[in-house]
């Protein structure tokens, strides 16, 4: 019998096989799609998942303003940040933080499902957020995905 016949495939950068994603976020739970899009930045879908490798699809999210919130959570839910200086924390509530600027909703809900190392930073590079329904992802040919079918 030969042994090597069972050894463990790992991908690396130039056996990886990366697809384009199409995500629409309309009528979507933010923490559930967020941890939908989490698995699919991170290729834990695919059966060639190896955990040290950016083996994952590249996502684009349209229609971000659109995302919901159960609960009173547009009012409670709030994002800090700190500005560096003595007294300088600053916090934001998520109905704010939609009007400013819907996509950085999406975005945090997805960098906080991210590894906090370097390959999060490099998967987190691999998804583009759009407010609308337009994004300029067109010469890719993202295929159309729907999580509600997603595991």
């Amino acid at each position: 019998m030969d042994t090597l016949s069972y050894k463990t495939v790992s991908a690396n950068k130039s056996t990886v096989d990366k697809q384009w994603v199409l995500v629409d976020a309309e009528g979507e739970a933010l923490g559930r799609l967020a941890s939908k899009v989490a698995k699919m930045l991170r290729g834990k879908h695919k059966p060639s998942y190896t955990p040290h490798v950016d083996c994952g699809d590249n996502v684009v999210i349209i229609n971000a303003e659109k995302i919901e919130m159960s609960g009173n959570k547009w009012n409670d839910k709030v994002y800090l940040r700190y500005t560096g200086y003595p007294g300088g924390q600053r916090s934001t509530s998520a109905k704010e933080l939609l009007a400013k600027n819907p996509a950085q909703i999406v975005e945090k809900a997805v960098k906080g499902m991210l590894p906090k190392n370097r390959l999060g930073a490099d998967l987190f590079r691999n998804l583009k957020v759009y407010v609308g329904s337009e994004h300029n992802q067109e010469a890719q040919k993202p295929t159309v995905i729907n999580l509600k079918e997603f595991k």
